[in-house]
């Protein structure tokens, strides 16, 4: 396959010439492709997301009982949420909307979310405790959804520009430049896909067959490549690359959200596995890799084996492990509801980061594919013949959340929104 699966130094001579390939700034951008995007949520209090339940309960448990202005410093409020705030609850969450500071009420139950790339952690669900939380991503979570999301561009930065995951996102990047969320579907339950009109219908023109949201998610993971303007998104003339840049996509989504495309946990080729070699101490203070026995060390604790394609893996140039790593282990001020969490290591932590490894690893080992497929432009459609096609621009319309509401949603002090 042309400009795909070839290895370097294979003999090209009996291939056709490729088509030229237009200029990186006439491939059209996913902001169009996509047209619904939401900014990142913003927590403004980090105290209200952890790795685990039982630290989220603890927290809210010991601001409940504190009175006056140790509440206050407590609660750590911003110009958008103070314990005094008024405000609606999240759609579909069962949680109070009197203020704070009267009747918090009874501890929500924690929600999945992803904290950066490749970080599942709990949330507290309580809109009063969040400082943007974009009610309109709530409305959609759930079911068939996925949700891309688009990194911020860092310039000569290795690794995927787009990511997904099935959890919400918290949808900033390591680096903190802010990027976006794009809901592959604009409805509940996998309704009405997140495109362009007319996308499809001309996807399925170029390239033979009948294309849904889910192919056209698994081209855009494969070949999306990064631009100071937002992801772009080749559209290549040969049905052969679109199909093994489908093939390619389809495995990397299905590995970022743990198998749940096939039904199959991701594990590692040849029957290798990550184990605990060594047992991780109460408090690991650092953590390195010895390249030599493949092993990722957590001070004196070992985990192995741990492929390099793992422990190197980068999103918005940052080592994903580190990053990770470090959200569990930063010191916290002292006294403050931060500072409330396990007292040792937990077994669960061990076993999220061998499944990390296991994905790192699969991902990375693919990555060469996919850094190859985002650079394979040749005979790729322009913004000039989408719109010709009337696919762009996209109408305004498509930019904006899709009203989704078939019941009421309670707004604050238990009042009912009108919407």
């Amino acid at each position: 396959m042309r400009g795909v699966t070839e290895a370097p130094g294979a003999n090209n001579a009996d291939l056709p010439p490729l088509a030229d390939a237009p200029p990186v700034a006439d491939l059209p951008l996913l902001d169009d492709l996509m047209p619904w995007s939401v900014a990142p949520l913003r927590f403004g209090r980090s105290w209200i997301v952890a790795p685990d339940a039982r630290t989220l309960r603890a927290r809210w448990d010991r601001l409940a009982a504190a009175e006056g202005a140790e509440r206050e410093a407590l609660f750590r409020p911003s110009r958008a949420r103070t314990p005094s705030t008024a405000v609606a609850a999240l759609p579909g969450r069962r949680t109070g909307t009197v203020r704070w500071a009267r009747e918090p009420g009874p501890c929500p139950e924690p929600v999945r979310v992803a904290c950066g790339p490749f970080d599942e952690q709990l949330l507290l669900p309580d809109h009063r405790l969040i400082d943007a939380a974009r009610p309109e991503l709530w409305r959609v979570v759930g079911g068939p959804q996925l949700f891309a999301v688009e990194q911020g561009h860092v310039p000569g930065a290795a690794g995927p520009a787009l990511l997904v995951t099935a959890a919400l996102p918290e949808g900033r990047s390591p680096a903190g430049r802010p990027g976006r969320i794009r809901p592959l579907f604009r409805r509940p339950g996998g309704l009405e896909p997140n495109l362009a009109p007319g996308l499809l219908g001309f996807l399925g023109e170029r390239y033979g067959h009948e294309v849904d949201a889910l192919e056209w998610l698994a081209w855009t993971v494969a070949a999306a490549r990064p631009s100071p303007a937002g992801c772009r998104v080749p559209l290549p003339g040969d049905a052969e690359v679109w199909a093994a840049g489908v093939a390619l996509g389809r495995d990397l989504v299905d590995i970022q959200v743990r198998g749940a495309l096939t039904g199959t946990k991701p594990r590692l080729p040849g029957g290798r596995r990550p184990y605990v070699r060594a047992a991780v101490p109460p408090r690991p203070g650092a953590l390195t890799y010895d390249a030599a026995d493949e092993a990722l060390c957590l001070d004196e604790g070992r985990v192995s084996p741990v492929p390099a394609e793992a422990w190197e893996f980068s999103v918005g140039g940052a080592r994903v492990l580190e990053q990770w790593f470090a959200r569990r282990t930063a010191p916290a001020e002292p006294g403050s509801l931060d500072a409330i969490g396990p007292a040792a290591w937990p077994q669960e932590w061990t076993s999220e980061l061998l499944d990390l490894v296991t994905v790192l690893a699969l991902l990375g080992a693919r990555e060469p594919e996919r850094t190859a497929l985002a650079t394979e432009a040749a005979g790729s459609a322009d913004r000039e013949e989408l719109r010709a096609a009337g696919v762009l621009p996209p109408p305004t319309g498509s930019r904006r959340p899709a009203s989704v509401l078939d019941h009421q949603e309670e707004g604050p002090e238990g009042q009912f929104m009108l919407v």
